[in-house]
């Protein structure tokens, strides 16, 4: 591996799914049936197949020119959007590894890889990245040490892979009395995600996809999520970029100009952009997606390129780490 902690195939895959000054400015798009049910909140199950494979496509077709990368799930999107051409072939392409979901208690959750699928196969057709989206608390105790192990199987794969992993730790809490959404859970969320990013990016992910760290619903002082930015900016060996986790469109973009003048390389956004379209008859959201989707993206984009830290300022030898005669050992 070069001195610098990247190889080839990895700075290719971040630089694929950067725009070019380094910065991340992704649509996330991997939903599943958190999608299925915005497609028919009534009734979920009459949504066939066809029909959700179509709308993924129709939307990445409307939202892929303003973005730098999508994210896109085996399922429904990834392989369906490359064949329909509606993911264009200059726009970066994230595939997610993880089945929806946890198992073990809700206090004590398990992620799992979706079966049949992995990092060999995604390399295969062609991604240039890979998100593995893992349920974490790092005072879970043997559950932690279980998505731990977990995640460092994935971080390996993709090593022998030569593709950049793009880790996305989602946190929850351990006491049932006070789920995520309490004043008690968000009293600690600052800390928490700070010792997420610490704890999981020791294990050499190459981005961490990362929830911002204070809920605006009890603290809606900047002041304080600047702080609270800041702290994962030190904990993070590696680059990170904010997740929209559904927030309403107006409250991520100061969520992302606050993480990005605090350190982080971008965003990565999905429900915050495209949520209120999806449900709407296909020629609407069509027009929608044209118009609301895409303003918020460059509007997002332009944030992300005027204050956030490319990612190149975490490996300022590149260049210098790939020297005379390296296909040599190269994979080896």
């Amino acid at each position: 591996m070069p001195e610098s902690g990247l190889t080839v195939g990895k700075m290719r895959g971040l630089e694929a799914t950067s725009r070019p000054g380094g910065v991340f400015a992704i649509l996330a798009f991997d939903h599943r049936q958190s999608f299925v049910k915005l497609m028919n909140p009534q009734t979920p199950e009459r949504v066939t197949y066809a029909e959700v494979v179509a709308a993924k496509s129709a939307v990445v077709s409307a939202l892929a020119p303003y973005t730098s990368a999508v994210l896109l799930d085996p399922v429904y999107g990834a392989a369906q959007a490359i064949a329909s051409g509606a993911l264009p072939g200059q726009t970066g392409l994230l595939v997610a590894l993880e089945e929806t979901g946890y198992g073990g208690e809700a206090t004590a959750r398990l992620s799992g890889l979706l079966p049949g699928w992995s990092v060999d196969k995604a390399k295969r057709m062609g991604a240039d990245a890979i998100k593995f989206l893992v349920y974490y608390h790092p005072e879970a105790g043997e559950v932690a040490e279980r998505q731990e192990a977990l995640v460092a199987e994935v971080i390996q794969d993709c090593r022998r892979a030569d593709l950049a992993c793009f880790l996305e730790p989602v946190s929850y809490s351990l006491d049932p009395a006070h789920g995520k959404d309490s004043p008690e859970f968000a009293a600690g969320r600052p800390g928490l995600i700070a010792a997420i990013a610490r704890r999981l990016g020791a294990l050499g992910p190459d981005v961490l996809k990362l929830e911002f760290p204070v809920d605006a619903r009890y603290d809606p002082d900047e002041a304080n999520w600047a702080r609270a930015c800041r702290a994962i900016s030190q904990a993070s060996p590696c680059p990170w970029a904010v997740l929209s986790a559904g927030v309403e469109y107006a409250t991520f973009t100061r969520q992302v100009e606050t993480a990005c003048r605090s350190g982080a390389s971008g965003f990565i956004a999905g429900r915050a952009v495209w949520q209120e379209g999806i449900s709407l008859p296909a020629p609407e959201r069509d027009q929608w997606m044209g118009a609301v989707g895409a303003r918020r993206l460059v509007e997002l984009g332009e944030i992300a390129e005027r204050h956030a830290r490319p990612w190149r300022d975490f490996f300022p030898s590149l260049a210098e780490s790939v020297r005379e005669g390296w296909y040599l050992e190269y994979g080896e």
